[in-house]
């Protein structure tokens, strides 16, 4: 299958990546054999991979990853890089191939230590593979002394490195990146492929794909985590139940306390999950005694562990809340479309009595109040507003219509 295959309704993106793919194939083939380079190539050093969340961004980015290292012979006889199958894309598709470095961080920032460290790996010579292969997934998480670092490396790129960056749109990565960089914007999938490759890849039953593609609107992650994940469809039904919850201050203060608690409770999950392994892997790494107990001068490296991890659970639970927010958005914009007899499909069709009684009881002014209301609380949040301060402003919010 070829690597192209997992970009979900991005034709136009997938063209473009595979011919830039075959140019780079052809570029490394003439300097190995001392040919003459091609007069004019799609290949470029830098590239910029924007569009919304779910859209499919840093999957775009592998798949152009693999197809540059793509070492299939059948490239020879003029077929086309990335095939999927070769030792070439199935590392880089993995993550494993020694000359692809994806980046994708859990906290709140990237800072200056880790963009330096890159762009010393971006220096050096491909070990294995046909090309270096930078992929940051998380291009807008990068403080600005971070970006400064990358654009230096952007600037006087090393011959045979390439840079993959991602961000949701290009006003959220330095203009001076962005100005070097070859821009590709993805689209939101169409629902019906969404759920066309979750039943084909990942075996879901396709009643299932179906409800789950449309209730998160082409977010592909989103639809596979909602279809696979029974928790997951648990805490959505609990955030749709929320605008009736809201008819005093007593029920908006309750309601805003549970949103609160719910975010928590994931970000205490996935550090029950994933820190005790941490911990236990670098006490073990640092020489601890069967005991516990720690040799001299490892406090300070526990001690950025925990802060590392701390800033982790601080995101997640942000994440989790900002879904729960963007899961609220599309329940006022289903009640919107049926307020102004819309022909659009709506996306919380299990909630569809619900939906059309708050349609009967307000008016479309209201509900867009009531989305407005929303999108201020996820920009409050942006700020590091106090969470529950943001989200109790919000219900009252969602009160008054």
């Amino acid at each position: 299958m070829p690597v192209w295959d997992d970009l979900v309704g991005q034709d136009k993106v997938s063209e473009q990546l595979a011919a830039a793919a075959r140019d780079a194939d052809a570029l490394v083939s003439a300097v190995a054999a001392d040919t003459p380079l091609p007069e004019a190539s799609k290949m470029t050093h830098a590239w910029l991979f924007t569009g919304p969340p779910g859209s499919g961004r840093s999957t775009a980015a592998r798949a152009f990853a693999a197809a540059l290292q793509c070492v299939s012979p059948d490239r020879a006889l003029g077929g086309v890089p990335g095939c999927g199958f070769c030792d070439g894309c199935h590392t880089s598709l993995i993550g494993t191939h020694a000359d692809v470095q994806i980046i994708r961080t859990d906290l709140l920032s990237i800072g200056v230590k880790e963009t330096r460290d890159l762009v010393r790996r971006a220096q050096l010579s491909p070990a294995t593979g046909r090309w270096q292969v930078i992929v940051l997934e998380d291009a807008d998480r990068l403080t600005e002394g971070a970006g400064n670092v990358i654009l230096k490396a952007v600037e006087e790129p090393a011959p045979r490195t390439v840079w993959l960056l991602c961000a949701p749109s290009i006003e959220d990565v330095l203009p001076t990146i962005r100005s070097r960089c070859r821009l590709l914007t993805l689209r939101t999938p169409p629902v019906d492929a969404v759920a066309d490759i979750l039943v084909r890849r990942d075996g879901i039953e396709p009643a299932v794909a179906a409800a789950a593609a449309r209730a998160t609107q082409g977010h592909i992650g989103r639809a596979r985590r909602l279809a696979t994940d029974q928790r997951a469809r648990e805490r959505r039904a609990a955030v749709l139940k929320l605008p009736l919850r809201v008819d005093d201050i007593g029920g908006c203060l309750k309601a805003a306390q549970e949103l609160i608690d719910t975010a928590s409770e994931d970000a205490k999950q996935l550090a029950e999950e994933v820190d005790v392994k941490e911990t236990e892997d670098l006490k073990a790494a640092l020489g601890a005694s069967q005991g516990g107990r720690m040799p001299r001068g490892t406090a300070g490296v526990m001690k950025e562990l925990e802060d590392r991890q701390k800033r982790r659970r601080t995101r997640t639970q942000r994440d989790s809340l900002d879904l729960a927010l963007i899961d609220l958005t599309g329940f006022y914009r289903d009640v919107l479309a049926l307020q102004l007899g819309s022909r659009v499909a709506l996306a919380n069709t299990e909630a569809e009595d619900v939906l059309e009684r708050l349609a009967r009881g307000s008016s479309p002014e209201a509900t867009l109040r009531r989305i407005d209301a929303i999108a201020a609380c996820r920009e409050a949040l942006d700020r590091n507003v106090a969470p529950l301060l943001a989200v109790e402003a919000m219900t009252m919010a969602l009160r008054a219509g």
